[in-house]
């Protein structure tokens, strides 16, 4: 999943989510739950009881989408259950969804030069 660069916004829901719900059952978890708008392109990442599953809702602009994806080998590092959203940088995000750990990426701001030299 290709975000970094994109300037999407990307959330995770902390809590768990019944894996079985479709497009319309996570935009209403989205809305009702964690009160954000699943149709402003913000990108909710959700995480069910095992811990080797995601799935991904985002409005494209022509309609919602929805990733799933499960590990074959390992687990996905998700931050501790509790209610709300975390907010994640796209690297973060990709690095979440390729299954390595997030929790060592981060992002340093740079300033833009003065004058070229």
């Amino acid at each position: 999943m290709n975000v970094a660069g994109t300037g999407m916004r990307v959330v995770v829901a902390t809590r768990p989510v019944d894996f079985r719900k479709g497009h319309d059952g996570l935009a209403a978890v989205v809305e009702q739950e964690l009160g954000l708008d699943p149709y402003s392109g913000v990108a909710v990442v959700f995480r069910p009881k095992r811990l080797d599953r995601m799935k991904v809702l985002w409005w494209d602009g022509t309609g919602l989408v929805l990733a799933s994806k499960r590990l074959e080998q390992g687990r996905f590092a998700w931050p501790a259950v509790r209610d709300g959203v975390m907010r994640l940088s796209g690297a973060q995000c990709e690095a979440l969804f390729e299954g390595l750990d997030w929790r060592r990426m981060w992002s340093r701001r740079v300033r833009r030069p003065l004058a070229a030299a």
